[in-house]
């Protein structure tokens, strides 16, 4: 093998800065996706058929198709659908977005339906309105149980977000690809980003057990 890590030193800046844009598009992303799906995990458990038949279409549709799919029909189809070119930065937050919120929408369906019927019934029975009682007293125990998944599904997102790379967003896979491009050899700089993004997951990783144990003594 001919590898030459030393020659692309002077491209690691370059590389990663694309940290900062991965990390803009997965924390947006991410947050967005989490209000969508505390939304349709409430109509998942709704009363009202209709919002649980929509919640569970949805979630099918997002869950069986693929992402560098929804991402390239949202940015290569805007012309066709709204007239205009989305921005790529744009098209990679709201396909990301919208593909979290289905699987976080299960997550969180889940966890609501952990709580003990008991806690609900109670509520209802000192006259807590259905809005107060899910948010301060089913979410907060569901999201106790759920954290963990809820970390995983945004480890996950970090590590798909190297698609974007597919619509020309800078992110980090963009800019070892073009390192590559420039010295004609691309196994060294793709190992760079593979390590940049590894250390990401490890970190993550770390983080949401610091929540998670933090959570554990406040209860």
């Amino acid at each position: 093998m001919d590898l030459d890590f030393m020659q692309f030193i002077p491209s690691i800046p370059y590389i990663l800065k694309g940290i900062l844009v991965t990390l803009k598009i997965v924390v947006l992303a991410a947050v967005l996706g989490f209000v969508f799906g505390v939304i349709l995990s409430l109509f998942k458990i709704s009363k009202i058929k209709l919002l649980g038949w929509f919640a569970d279409f949805y979630t099918s549709i997002f869950r069986g198709t693929p992402l560098v799919l929804q991402l390239m029909l949202i940015y290569f189809g805007s012309p066709q659908i709204f007239g205009f070119q989305i921005e790529p930065y744009t098209a990679a937050i709201l396909s990301f977005s919208l593909n979290s919120g289905a699987y976080i929408s299960e997550i969180i369906r889940a966890g609501i339906l952990a709580i003990d019927k008991g806690q609900q019934e109670a509520a209802m029975a000192l006259g807590v309105p259905y809005g107060k009682m899910m948010w301060d007293i089913i979410l907060p125990q569901a999201l106790k149980n759920i954290l963990p998944a809820l970390m995983n599904e945004f480890i996950t997102l970090t590590k798909e977000s190297a698609i974007v790379t597919t619509i020309g967003v800078m992110d980090i896979m963009r800019r070892s690809y073009q390192v590559g491009a420039q010295y004609y050899s691309y196994f060294e700089p793709l190992i760079m980003a593979g390590i940049i993004y590894y250390l990401m997951v490890i970190a993550l990783t770390f983080l949401g057990k610091a929540v998670e144990r933090r959570m554990r003594r406040s209860d």
